[in-house]
């Protein structure tokens, strides 16, 4: 028996074992670099959201083109990003329609009717003509008036803006200019003198929350084509704990039966596969949580379906190998040849399903296209780790001594 190698052997075990421990009960929370499961952000599917489509229309100020569409998955995503929903996805769907998904969120009515409004705000004088748009603005922001402690909204004008604001303002001094909202007068306050500092503020709100919802909308711009929300699904988040429940629970059974199957029937390899296996899962999970891929039950189910492509990856091998250890060949012969007579099916077979999730990712939407991001880094995964973790395993077990046939199940 060759001490070095089952030393070697035991290091290895060890260090999987800790960092399997670490990843699925993080007890070092500030070590960044391990690739803790709970870092994994989560589909709505599985945490609770909103899934909507929104539908643009032509109008006769704008029509539905390529450019408009642009723009509109733009000013969605400032809204998104500013109301601080984390991993959202907006993505464009045909021609004229956007999916919008948003997890983890308190008010989902609410957000819908936030990401939809049209937003579009206007300075006017008593005669009704148009002094300045959202278009002038620069920054909006909500607070409270340090001297009446009344919640207001400030606006601040780009340089253009400044200029229209102050001509307006000297024009108008002693009559009125409407602030409105979606054609909705917001406040309606008399000029008392020029404005020439390119400031103005809305005030009268309940609360602070809506003043923020206020100057998030104007600050993100008007959306550039009129929509309409066509589909709504919400998930509650108490729905989408139970998935997640319930999915973690038919993976460990899985996994089980799996890791039961190998051992029983390939003995020593099939302990070596298994091993393979829990690496291969931790390295899967690292691997989304340093690329921040959104879990989703179709991912989960990608997920357990690439460890049993790992599984049947190893299996090609094993029996390869059983064949050249009948044959008489020495066991590092035999582990040799038998990953040259499998590997090629093992590529093939992996290629073809790659080439799937490409098809998958390319033509398919939201859940489709996380089913095939997580196979795809599964796949890979796996025959990375079958072809280098997995052979190493092997030779480095067969250095310890243990090179009778029975225990390789031939």
């Amino acid at each position: 028996m060759k001490w070095g190698s089952v030393l070697r052997l035991f290091a290895v075990i060890v260090a999987v074992a800790v960092i399997a421990v670490f990843s699925v009960q993080p007890i070092f929370p500030n070590v960044k670099w391990l690739p803790v499961v709970n870092s994994i952000p989560l589909g709505l599917d599985l945490q609770g959201g909103v899934h909507v489509t929104v539908q643009a229309h032509d109008t006769d100020e704008a029509k539905v083109t390529q450019d408009g569409m642009n723009q509109l998955i733009e000013a969605i995503e400032r809204r998104v990003n500013a109301f601080g929903v984390s991993e959202p996805i907006i993505q464009q769907e045909g021609k004229d329609r956007i999916i919008v998904e948003l997890a983890g969120i308190q008010d989902p009515d609410q957000a819908v009717r936030d990401i939809v409004k049209t937003a579009f705000l206007e300075f006017k004088d008593e005669n009704g003509n148009t002094i300045l748009t959202g278009a002038d603005l620069k920054n909006a922001t909500e607070g409270k008036d340090p001297t009446s402690g009344q919640i207001q909204v400030s606006l601040e004008f780009n340089q253009a803006g400044t200029k229209k604001f102050a001509d307006a303002t000297a024009a108008n001094v002693g009559k009125k200019i409407a602030i409105l909202l979606d054609g909705q007068v917001l406040q309606n306050p008399t000029v008392e003198e020029p404005i020439t500092g390119g400031q103005a503020r809305i005030t009268g709100y309940a609360d602070l929350n809506e003043a923020h919802t206020i100057a998030v909308l104007l600050k993100s711009g008007s959306l550039p084509l009129k929509t309409e929300v066509i589909e709504k699904r919400t998930v509650g988040p108490t729905l989408g704990a139970d998935s997640l429940n319930k999915s973690v629970k038919a993976g460990i059974i899985g996994l089980a039966a799996i890791l039961f199957f190998m051992l029983a029937y390939y003995r020593l390899p099939g302990l070596v596969a298994n091993f393979a296996l829990i690496v291969y899962a931790l390295a899967v999970l690292a691997i989304f949580a340093a690329m921040h891929v959104v879990l989703t039950l179709p991912g989960i189910a990608a997920f357990v379906l690439s460890m049993g492509m790992a599984v049947d990856t190893n299996i090609i091998i094993f029996e390869r190998l059983k064949e050249e250890l009948r044959s008489g060949k020495p066991l590092r012969s035999a582990i040799d040849d038998g990953f040259k007579r499998g590997i090629t099916a093992v590529i093939d077979s992996n290629c073809t399903t790659l080439i799937s999730t490409a098809v998958l990712f390319y033509f398919g939407t939201g859940l489709v296209k996380s089913f095939a991001v997580s196979l795809a880094i599964g796949v890979l995964v796996s025959l990375i780790t079958a072809i280098s973790f997995t052979r190493w395993m092997l030779h480095t077990t067969a250095d310890t001594g243990l090179k009778g046939r029975k225990f390789y199940g031939a």
